[in-house]
């Protein structure tokens, strides 16, 4: 997976691992397997990434232009979706939030829902506290965010 995701996605082991980094196309790979699972499934995958608030984040690449596909955990702000950049608290932002910084434009795909809206890069006040909601939701980024130096972007993506 190239992206943030669940309990540890490619990105992660990658930032986490170093000296042995996940070779690209296993990341590729699996990355292409929790895709085509959570189409298949109304958003239901298996293995480790079971039983987390997967979406699927679609960005169009700030270089490339070429449209680009993550997995992704979320959460919610009201009913705006939230994700996190933190690349495992690695020292640079994932590509995905490049992306979304040079493209707001954005497509999310969640069990039973698709649509495309323009994503938000929420700063001061308001960034702390949705950062602050999601890893109160889900403790592992308050992790990420004591293992870098950066300061890690909040993405919202408002429902149409």
């Amino acid at each position: 997976m190239s992206s943030d995701s669940t309990s540890e996605s490619l990105d992660e082991m990658r930032a986490r691992n170093a000296a042995a980094p996940v070779p690209l196309e296993e990341m590729l790979a699996l990355n292409r397997r929790v895709i085509e699972e959570f189409r298949a499934n109304d958003g239901r995958v298996t293995g480790m990434f079971a039983n987390e608030p997967l979406l699927l984040l679609t960005t169009t690449g700030a270089k490339s232009g070429q449209k680009r596909t993550n997995p992704l955990v979320h959460t919610l702000d009201r009913d705006r979706v939230v994700i996190i950049a933190s690349f495992g608290g690695a020292p640079k932002h994932p590509a995905w939030f490049l992306n979304i910084r040079a493209n707001p434009e954005v497509t999310i795909e969640l069990p039973g829902e698709t649509f495309t809206s323009k994503a938000i890069i929420p700063e001061g006040e308001e960034r702390q506290r949705i950062y602050d909601q999601h890893a109160a939701e889900m403790p592992r980024f308050a992790e990420y965010r004591a293992m870098t130096a950066r300061e890690i972007p909040v993405v919202v993506i408002p429902r149409p």
